[in-house]
């Protein structure tokens, strides 16, 4: 917070400076001066010039200074040291090509790998899961990506480039490296809305790396979906009389949407139904606390800002890839235990949906969990009952494994 104050600063004095040189050369072109009037202004305009030269470097380095200094906060004991045993860091990796982020946290190195994809494409929640799910770092190494085009990593591939099997490609390089350096065989994967997808194609691809896929607001027909989305948020808006919003969801049309508009005409009814969920009664914890997220130290003032240049220009280009993709058609059959963590008043991945893919979908186990008190995000909503039922996953899976053995 405090970094991103100073660099507004900056850019308003640069701003000041700018505006100051600005006037002072239309003056010198739109009046007539004596000579000596006339040298003090072209001394000023150079004195200006030089304040704003050096405002530009200083801008520049203390840009790179905050990207050099972002990081993860360290896991401590009792005693306010670093805990023996435990990782806490924020790395830059390759993946196919690609300079990606990620960070790692767990306070046993040892403990099994779970893997958060977030939703998006485009979404970042490295900081979101550290605050909403810390209870989960001392029974796994806690994993989060920031998957191309998304946060940190929002320079890893060209926005106009980016294709689904970009992901899938990442996904499951991602996984190899992490099976390596931990010396595991298998990770866990937690899943939300567009990582839930995402979960299930990894799964697909490469079912002998991956203990169990866990999807929550799980995606699973995405033009459906948007359908679904944009039908209710049209008949909230007539039960509330809400005639500009309406008017603006009937300007627009029904999906699919392509082109540069696809972030904001799906934002019209995405963002009124999150709102109508945020005043839920029934949902608990609601919402994300995104002014605590970007200003989390794991994001530098580059970082902070393509936190929203990601959810704007990435999703843009890449949800409309996903319109064509139905789980029920094209991932009919796993052969990993798939867990859906389901919020009983999502009205952005309609639960029917995933109930009628848990209908056709031959895996070794196949289990929603219904979570009360929750809406699209039930790892924020509930996030101790979300810790829980992980933590029952893990030992039904350490069990089976030890009377296999």
């Amino acid at each position: 917070m405090f970094e991103f104050t100073i660099f507004i600063a900056l850019i308003l004095i640069a701003t000041v400076t700018v505006l100051t040189i600005i006037i002072r050369c239309i003056t010198l072109l739109i009046k007539k001066r004596k000579e000596k009037d006339l040298t003090k202004t072209i001394s000023r305009l150079k004195r200006s010039g030089v304040v704003l030269c050096g405002l530009v470097v200083f801008m520049f380095g203390f840009l790179m200074f905050s990207q050099l200094k972002a990081k993860t906060p360290p896991i401590l004991n009792g005693q306010g040291e670093v805990l023996e045993g435990s990782i806490a860091e924020v790395t830059k990796i390759e993946l196919n090509g690609r300079k990606e982020w990620i960070s790692i946290r767990g306070e046993n190195k040892l403990n099994p790998v779970l893997l958060f994809l977030a939703g998006g494409p485009g979404g970042s929640q490295m900081a979101a899961v550290r605050h909403d799910l810390a209870e989960l770092e001392k029974h796994f190494v806690v994993v989060n990506w920031d998957q191309p085009g998304s946060g940190k990593s929002y320079y890893a591939a060209a926005k106009n480039s980016l294709v689904v099997d970009d992901y899938v490609e990442d996904g499951l390089s991602l996984t190899e490296y992490l099976c390596e350096r931990f010396g595991q065989k298998k990770i866990y994967i937690v899943g939300e809305s567009w990582g839930s997808a995402l979960g299930i194609f990894l799964a697909s691809d490469r079912p002998n790396r991956y203990h169990a896929v866990i999807g929550t607001g799980q995606m699973v027909d995405f033009l459906e979906t948007e359908l679904m989305d944009y039908d209710k948020a049209l008949e909230i808006a007539q039960e509330k009389g809400d005639d500009d919003k309406i008017k603006k969801l009937k300007a627009n049309g029904r999906p699919p949407y392509f082109g540069s508009d696809v972030t904001w005409n799906s934002a019209e009814y995405l963002n009124y139904l999150s709102a109508y969920m945020s005043n839920n009664p029934k949902i608990q914890n609601n919402g994300y606390n995104t002014f605590r997220d970007i200003f989390s130290p794991e994001y530098g003032i580059i970082d902070k800002i393509n936190f929203f240049r990601g959810i704007i220009s990435t999703f843009n280009h890449v949800y409309p890839q996903l319109y064509d993709i139905d789980l029920r058609v094209d991932y009919k059959k796993l052969e990993v235990p798939v867990y859906f963590f389901l919020g009983r008043y999502d009205i952005n991945a309609p639960t029917s949906l995933v109930e009628s893919y848990v209908d056709v979908l031959d895996a070794p186990i196949k289990e929603i969990v219904w979570f009360e008190h929750s809406g699209h995000d039930p790892w924020i909503n509930e996030s101790d009952k979300f810790v829980e039922k992980l933590l029952m996953i893990k030992d039904s899976k350490r069990l089976n494994d030890e009377k296999n053995d």
